[in-house]
């Protein structure tokens, strides 16, 4: 009997050491074969790790460019609802132009470990803390600006000190208070006055969309070219969060110190230039009582005037002599695009700006027409716009083979001024470094705050009298409460009609209107309302912005994710009414709320505005053409860094 137990322990004991064994070899198997991060992310479950103490500027740079050409935005914990997609753009694969709009958002997500900064980006060994040193310029950029109201701190309601809305950073707290600067949607309430109007009502029906084959304002002429390609003519609504006009203010404070466009290859006397004048705008003196501007209109009056002074003094453009007519240096100077083509004159024209020795240069015009290449180069019915991207990746191409200065900087001192609705897909890759003044200023698209400019979309129908029947009537006159009248281009405007069209004597809002003896025209009711409605089209831009300004009337964007024109220096709060697109079936309620005493001081601000967006003859002092060239430069000097 002993002899048989002791036989079955030692079976048992050999059995139990095999199984030890096995389990070490699986053990270091599994070691060797699997990283640290795998193993990891096979025991804890995927979006179950915190990762603490990193700065939210390690993925600061508001897109990246991938190698395909597609600009996809990086997400981190900011606040702003993104979901990392390249929303409501296009990619063009061979000769096909494909929408990304419904776009699996999970697939685009780039986080702040993912994200591989290059040197544009990034922060030189041994300089400062990036952490102190940039929350304190935001803080000082933040509350040296008219945007910022310390007394509206006193009122702020529970969801935003709930959402972090305070501005009052210390050094021990400044990361994690930056971070709550990028304040969610909730914060924009239509109790807030100056930001985007939001109603929460829950059952608007906001979701239906009716499509429409038509452009963004564009008229069924030869001059007016309506033939898109197809995936133009299917957009639907972005699935993500809109961007309200606070979370735009927000990445344009960051990207003030957080963008740095591409570190030269060498160095210039045009760069020594640039960070004298960045150093005396933000030490421009304070401006009171100045005739001309009016200081709540600006983010900061002072500094505007000192950067627009020293352009005036300082700046030096040269303009590309290459480039074949029509496409370049043929201005179009009538329709909707013709922004482009009055600056590109009157640029060309200028003896104070303009210099034939490139040297001099701090800034470099591609001379080029994006409606003239539109209409030249466009196959109808092809649907694709490669050839258009390809003959531009071309000229870009010739420009850094004969001349050394695109290749110094990447061609981050070149700007161009383009205001066809394709021009942001036919830009966005060969000259993504560019500083691109654009009417589709879509953050969606593209559009990186603290390089590109958003520019004014004009309607000039008669080239000779540009301020023909400019003005409006005052406000005691101003009777309609609300107009809108156009083509039911895009999913937003048929929306739009279908929840007031003919339904309220104080809503005027019609499709097209046609002038009929003894009625109103639709320059009348322009001058007669007082708010214009301006909703997006195809697109987000519209010319109805400048145009209820032109006839000063208030301007109601309705526009998702649009960045108002010369966003880096107008204070878009002071003359305009933001509601988001889901809050069409509570416009009136919205229009109703804001009391009289603050929509006379929004239409005196809108005609203290108007300067800023009228074409002259000839240009004349703070118009619509020295603003833009300013913005271009602005942002230019703006990118400028000391070297450490």
């Amino acid at each position: 009997m002993g002899h048989e137990l002791k036989s079955w322990f030692q079976l048992d004991a050999r059995k139990l050491i095999w199984l030890i064994c096995a389990f070490m070899v699986i053990i270091t198997f599994q070691y060797l074969e699997l990283s640290s991060e795998n193993v990891l992310s096979a025991v804890v479950p995927s979006g179950k790790i915190s990762v603490e103490g990193q700065s939210s500027f390690l993925a600061s740079a508001p897109s990246s460019t991938e190698p395909d050409g597609t600009i996809r935005y990086v997400t981190h914990s900011i606040g702003l609802e993104y979901n990392g997609t390249y929303a409501g753009s296009e990619t063009v694969h061979g000769n096909e132009v494909s929408e990304e709009r419904d776009m699996d958002s999970k697939d685009d997500v780039i986080s702040e470990t993912d994200v591989d900064l290059n040197k544009s980006s990034t922060f030189e060994e041994g300089s400062e803390s990036p952490k102190e040193s940039l929350t304190e310029e935001l803080v000082d950029l933040i509350k040296n600006s008219s945007v910022y109201d310390a007394e509206s701190s006193k009122n702020k309601t529970t969801a935003e000190v709930e959402g972090g809305l305070s501005l009052e950073l210390s050094k021990e707290n400044n990361m994690a208070t930056l971070d709550s600067l990028n304040q969610t949607s909730a914060v924009n309430e239509a109790t807030n006055v100056f930001g985007t109007y939001e109603v929460n009502d829950k059952d608007q029906n906001s979701d239906s969309i009716l499509d429409n084959d038509n452009t963004s304002g564009r008229k069924s002429s030869s001059e007016e070219f309506e033939d898109y390609p197809e995936s133009y003519n299917n957009k639907t609504v972005a699935k993500e969060a809109p961007t309200t006009i606070a979370d735009m203010n927000n990445l344009f404070y960051r990207s003030r110190v957080s963008y740095h466009s591409t570190t030269p290859r060498w160095a210039s006397a045009a760069d020594k230039v640039l960070l004298n004048v960045r150093s005396q705008i933000e030490k421009a003196p304070i401006l009171e009582n100045d005739q001309q501007l009016y200081a709540p209109l600006y983010r900061n009056v002072s500094m505007f005037k000192r950067s627009y002074e020293l352009m005036e003094s300082t700046l030096k453009v040269y303009i590309y002599k290459e480039g074949k007519k029509p496409i370049f240096h043929k201005p179009v100077l009538k329709g909707i695009y013709a922004s482009e083509g009055w600056f590109m004159k009157q640029l060309q024209a200028n003896r104070n700006f303009v210099t034939k020795k490139p040297r001099e240069a701090q800034l470099f015009y591609l001379p080029f027409s994006s409606r003239m290449l539109e209409e030249t180069l466009y196959v109808p019915d092809s649907h694709s716009i490669q050839n258009l991207v390809e003959y531009l990746k071309n000229y870009a191409d010739t420009i850094a083979a004969k001349y050394p200065y695109w290749n110094r900087t990447q061609g981050a001192d070149h700007f161009l001024v383009a205001c066809h609705d394709w021009a942001t897909s036919e830009t966005k890759e060969y000259m993504a470094n560019c500083i691109r003044a654009l009417c589709n200023s879509d953050i969606r698209e593209g559009y990186i705050f603290g390089k590109d400019v958003s520019l004014p979309e004009t309607t000039i129908r008669n080239p000779q009298r540009p301020l023909r029947d400019l003005g409006g009537e005052p406000p005691s006159k101003r009777s309609i409460l609300a107009f809108f009248a156009g083509g039911m281009h895009g999913y937003l405007r048929p929306i739009l009609l279908q929840q007031w069209g003919n339904k309220d004597p104080d809503m005027k809002i019609f499709g097209t209107m046609h002038n009929g003896k003894g009625k109103l025209n639709y320059a009348q009711h322009m001058k007669r309302s007082k708010y214009c409605i301006c909703p997006r089209g195809y697109e987000v831009n519209s010319p109805r912005v400048v145009e209820a300004i032109f006839y000063e009337c208030v301007p109601v964007i309705i526009s998702d994710n649009f960045v108002p024109p010369f966003f880096e220096v107008l204070n878009w709060e002071s003359l305009a009414v933001f509601v988001l697109e889901k809050d069409i079936p509570n416009l009136k309620k919205i229009l109703l709320s804001i009391p009289d005493e603050r929509y006379r001081q929004m239409q005196l601000s809108v005609k203290k505005a108007q300067q800023h967006f009228l074409w002259h003859p000839r240009p004349v002092k703070y118009d619509i053409f020295h603003m833009i060239l300013h913005s271009v430069w602005y942002n230019r000097v703006l990118q400028m860094k000391k070297p450490r």
